[in-house]
């Protein structure tokens, strides 16, 4: 699933490249992920301007001139592609996008482009498609003043690059929580918002804690260490685009770059960067964790 830095830089690129377009129609094949109804969805939708793209958490909000909102999720395998006037704008009942524009990146022959379950049609002949695999991305329309009252965003927590999470913030919400393990505290959407699998691991290794801790064994020189390597690691991600360690790709079918330089996440069996001795994987709250023995204690 998509975290904070690649969330974050799709909305980045969304902004530069849709704000000004108008939406001349909306096509689906999976109507079934398009809230309320497909019907009232496009009804709101079409002939709206998008006026600004920003992130609640995970979520993408797509703000448009008629006081509505488009709130998108892209959950496991959700990809938005962003096309310049396609030649042949209709959603094919395969899913599959028949592409006529030979300049057209590569990424449009990988296969995120052959599950294309939604696209936005532009005035302007752009496109924007919804690609998910797995099915489980999901759109809806709400009243913009709504957006967070919308049930999955009501109950997050505070967001981790938001300036007003500071050490003491983070220290206030373990402290809560001092039976909990740090590990699976961290992945705590009500808590915290926007660290998943791969930032908890590189987040911990960066602070030195193994992710099994209890909250209570921490020492407060820790939980700061814990804090500082959380806004360092999201934010040195979101400079270098986010990770795709499988199959993440911006809106113009790029990988990000952080994956070159993972320090344990999906490295097990390798040797630690910094002293040698195998990374570690084990299961910890149903997700896999990545350590090294020897640099986290």
């Amino acid at each position: 699933m998509p975290e904070l830095p690649e969330v974050q830089t799709i909305v980045n690129d969304l902004n530069r490249k849709i704000v000004g377009e108008k939406i001349a129609d909306f096509e689906s094949v999976w109507k079934k992920n398009v809230r309320p109804s497909f019907a009232k969805f496009k009804k709101e939708i079409v002939g709206a301007k998008i006026v600004g793209v920003r992130r609640i958490g995970k979520h993408i909000i797509l703000d448009l001139n008629s006081d509505y909102s488009v709130v998108i999720h892209l959950k496991m395998t959700g990809h938005l592609l962003y096309k310049h006037q396609i030649t042949n704008n209709k959603l094919q009942t395969n899913s599959k996008l028949k592409i006529q524009n030979s300049k057209q990146h590569d990424y449009f022959e990988e296969r995120v482009n052959q599950y294309i379950r939604h696209k936005f049609v532009f005035e302007s002949g752009n496109i924007l498609d919804f690609s998910d695999l797995r099915k489980f991305g999901w759109l809806s329309v709400v009243k913009t003043n709504e957006v967070e009252n919308v049930k999955e965003i009501k109950r997050l927590g505070i967001d981790a690059l938001d300036n007003r999470f500071t050490a003491n913030v983070f220290k206030e919400i373990l402290d809560k929580r001092k039976n909990g393990i740090i590990g699976v505290v961290l992945l705590d959407q009500e808590l915290i918002v926007g660290i998943g699998n791969i930032y908890r691991s590189e987040i911990l290794f960066g602070a030195g804690v193994l992710p099994q801790r209890k909250i209570y064994t921490l020492s407060e020189i820790e939980k700061k260490k814990i804090f500082d390597s959380t806004k360092k690691i999201l934010k040195k991600a979101l400079k270098m685009r986010g990770t795709s360690d499988s199959d993440y790709r911006d809106i113009e079918g790029k990988k990000g770059g952080f994956q070159k330089v993972l320090m344990v996440y999906n490295r097990e069996g390798d040797p630690c960067k910094l002293c040698g001795t195998t990374i570690i994987r084990e299961k910890l709250g149903q997700r896999s964790i990545f350590y090294c023995p020897v640099c986290q204690k």
